[in-house]
């Protein structure tokens, strides 16, 4: 798939610039690739057939091609649950939540639900995570719970090698929500609004996350929560 950075400047919303001419072409003559080696590649091949079709759905959001996007995409995610590769489940659900059809934030709830509750790499976490804080009104707790549990999973997850460059990304997340949550300016307000909000505890926060996803899921789930549950390693 194509590869993604997180950038906190995602979360300043404004208008974002089409593609030029010359870049529309040159992701025409790449979705054209791409769909030549989907049909090459044999059905067998379940997973790399899936993570292509990413890839493609990728190329049609660039296109604004939005709902052929989602058509393949949500295959993609239906061959990820089958073969229980989670991380690629989550991508899907990433890529369909870019699709801005009607369902589309009831899945960036479940592939949220999904990072968190299976060990997806952390950086695909934290990705999901700041959907939320981009979705949510700046008065928002959930905002803030999907921002302390960011910094939760990098501290959980993360690698030697991941780890400085998440914990510094999470921690400013949270630095500012708190900002536009209840202008918070300094480590004393900081202190206070994490104990206001009951963000110091995992076992409090969690389940308080879990509330604002289904919240946002409603009653479209498209698999079982707790048969999943069963299937977590040990």
């Amino acid at each position: 798939m194509t590869e993604k950075t997180i950038n906190i400047t995602q979360l300043v919303k404004g208008p974002k610039d089409g593609l030029t001419a010359e870049e529309r072409n040159g992701m025409k003559r790449h979705l054209a690739e791409k769909l030549q080696q989907l049909d090459a590649l044999a059905r067998t091949e379940t997973l790399p057939r899936a993570r292509l079709q990413l890839d493609i759905a990728e190329a049609l959001i660039a296109l604004e091609r939005k709902k052929e996007a989602w058509d393949i995409a949500r295959e993609a995610f239906v061959t990820a649950m089958q073969q229980e590769s989670w991380p690629d489940a989550v991508e899907a659900c990433d890529v369909l939540y870019q699709c801005r059809q009607e369902d589309s934030i009831a899945v960036l709830g479940m592939g949220i639900w999904l990072a968190v509750t299976f060990p997806v790499d952390p950086e695909l976490t934290v990705a999901m995570l700041i959907h939320i804080v981009d979705e949510t009104p700046d008065n928002s707790d959930g905002a803030a719970l999907a921002a302390i549990a960011a910094r939760y999973v990098v501290d959980l997850r993360a690698d030697e090698e991941q780890h400085e460059n998440l914990s510094f990304l999470t921690d400013n997340l949270i630095s500012m929500v708190a900002k536009r949550h209840s202008n918070v300016q300094d480590q004393a307000a900081m202190d206070k609004w994490l104990s206001r909000l009951e963000l110091r505890d995992p076992q409090v926060f969690l389940p308080r996350l879990a509330q604002v996803i289904d919240a946002i899921v409603g009653d479209k789930w498209w698999f079982d929560r707790d048969v999943l549950r069963g299937r977590l390693p040990d």
